[in-house]
């Protein structure tokens, strides 16, 4: 589930619980083409405003009551900001990254991934080779966006390289290095030794 905040001086609003759809269409394609749009009865301009989008389990209704939501989906939201907005605006450029595409390429590393792990750099691999024709800026998206939901959805785990006592070991990495390591441009580009891995749960 998504949470969001906005806040455009002197007003703020808050909503919660949203699912991935609702976050694009109400908030995501909007901001991404610069549009004014409505939200809290009330209309924000994306120049002039600042969003907040944090990703965690759904709140219930006592837990948003009294102006408490805000804090206690902070407490264990991860903030997916940058992200969220990164594949908007892939998505809403000529050529972007539709969600068909999108659906269909989490298939195909999902299925890579079934029999063995993959370094992650390898799924920017996978994108380059599917869409060659398409910006570097656009692959990345795609191959960044499947990675994460896939993590997400349960249907891939990501593994760190550790150095053990008999060779590299790869244990399962905790939940908070999902995105420093998917934000960093070394896990995209080190193929020497990569860090980060990916696999299907058994």
């Amino acid at each position: 589930m998504f949470h969001v905040e906005i806040r455009q001086f002197p007003n703020v609003t808050r909503s919660f619980n949203l699912s991935e759809g609702e976050l694009n269409a109400k908030i995501l394609v909007p901001w991404s083409r610069r549009e004014n749009f409505e939200l809290g009865e009330r209309e924000w301009e994306p120049a002039r405003a600042k969003l907040t989008v944090l990703e965690g389990r759904e709140l219930r209704s006592d837990e948003i009551g009294l102006g408490r939501g805000w804090a206690n989906v902070n407490r264990y939201a991860e903030n997916v900001t940058e992200r969220v907005l990164a594949l908007a605006r892939a998505q809403a450029k000529p050529g972007g990254v539709a969600s068909g595409e999108a659906s269909a390429f989490k298939d195909v590393v999902r299925a890579q991934c079934a029999s063995d792990r993959l370094a992650v750099h390898q799924v920017l691999w996978l994108a380059n080779s599917r869409h060659p024709e398409w910006r570097v800026s656009e692959r990345l998206a795609l191959a960044e966006s499947a990675v994460w939901e896939l993590l997400h959805e349960g249907r891939l785990i990501m593994l760190r390289r550790v150095s053990g006592d008999s060779g590299p070991e790869y244990p399962p990495a905790d939940r908070p290095e999902w995105q420093p390591a998917l934000l960093s441009w070394a896990t995209w580009s080190d193929s020497a030794e990569p860090r980060w891995f990916v696999v299907a749960p058994d």
